[in-house]
């Protein structure tokens, strides 16, 4: 999945070059480079597939161009994770029966490959073999309150992978700290195995008006009936594969990953998967900095241009061509609200 609008790393980010054709995690492939290059190993690139939107399809098949062109899948219309589900199980039973999905997205950072490879080998097995939908959870480390999570069992088995008890959503502070510290609760990474058969079954009884089209939307591809697909995938309701099928399905099961995992949500993110200096600060581009600490300063300029930084702590600064972005790290959050206010007063040059 790699959809976005370009929001969260504004003024880098926009919305034809949203977070996943950026280089954030690694300095020399974009995001969406790296979650080729890590499951391909695994997966064949022919059988990789990404599923963006219209405005992003080209931009996409521009910056990965040995991906094949016709395995880059444009949504007709913005919808929720279920109706993009519901299109790529379409996609896939045009072109084999019997497939098997690992939902992946292009905005994670995975900080060992190999492991990664072992456990959705391992989570896709399980789904073969047991017609289950399986989740990957990822053991917290903090008490984060932008993540949903997932409960497990007080009593668990000896397996690895064990039976969902519920999803939680994106809790309080004080809730999240109560989940780290029972020891029985993973954050809800958005990674999910399953057979294509397993997904239309789940779909067909816990969200049937988004299941019965899956038949519809496959038949429509076949025929290369772009207009009624249009019109199907415009009648899907907005509802996550989370809500719509995971929180009511009964044959849910999770496997804690045992690879370093992030979301990579907003600019803080960087320092805690970029080299920081001896003063707790990431730095990128053409920067000089006295008596700076625990900041991120990005330069892009593509002209001579230093960004000079005196006295600052926690502070993000992100230098392009045609725009700056200072706030501080607690609040780096909150960057689209940049990107609402320049919308909402006609500065749409600038997204």
């Amino acid at each position: 999945m790699a959809g976005g609008s370009g929001e969260r790393f504004w003024p880098s980010s926009r919305m034809r070059k949203p977070k996943q054709l950026l280089q954030l995690t690694s300095t020399t492939q974009t995001m969406l480079e790296e979650a080729v290059s890590r499951i391909e190993p695994l997966i064949s690139r022919e059988n990789i597939i990404v599923i963006t939107s219209e405005l992003l399809r080209q931009p996409i098949i521009d910056a990965m161009p040995s991906l094949p062109a016709e395995n880059v899948i444009a949504e007709p219309t913005k919808r929720n994770t279920a109706p993009c589900l519901a299109l790529a199980a379409a996609v896939l039973q045009t072109r084999t029966e019997n497939a098997s999905m690992a939902v992946l997205t292009a905005d994670h950072f995975i900080g060992d490959a190999e492991a990664f490879r072992r456990d959705v080998d391992a989570a896709l097995s399980y789904a073969e073999e047991h017609q289950a939908l399986v989740t990957m959870g990822i053991p917290p480390t903090r008490p984060e309150t932008g993540y949903g999570y997932i409960e497990m069992p007080m009593v668990r088995t000896e397996d690895r992978l064990q039976h969902v008890v519920r999803f939680k959503e994106k809790p309080s502070f004080d809730v999240a700290l109560d989940y780290v510290h029972s020891g029985n609760y993973m954050w809800n990474s958005g990674m999910f195995f399953w057979t294509v058969a397993a997904l239309t079954a789940s779909m067909q009884e816990h969200l049937p008006e988004v299941g019965s089209t899956i038949s519809v939307m496959t038949e429509e591809l076949r025929s290369k009936n772009d207009e009624a697909l249009a019109a199907t995938f415009f009648a899907l309701p907005d509802i996550s594969i989370d809500y719509g099928v995971m929180e009511r399905a009964h044959n849910v099961f999770v496997l804690p990953a045992s690879f370093p995992w992030d979301d990579v949500g907003s600019w803080d993110a960087l320092t805690r998967m970029r080299p920081c200096d001896a003063s707790e600060n990431v730095v990128a581009g053409d920067v000089r900095m006295i008596d700076t600490h625990d900041s991120i300063v990005v330069n892009e300029a593509t002209h001579e241009h230093v960004v000079t930084v005196l006295g600052i702590d926690g502070l993000v600064i992100v230098h392009t061509n045609d725009a700056t972005l200072v706030t501080t790290k607690d609040k780096a959050q909150e960057v689209k609200r940049i990107v609402t206010d320049l919308r909402k007063n006609g500065r749409e040059q600038f997204l």
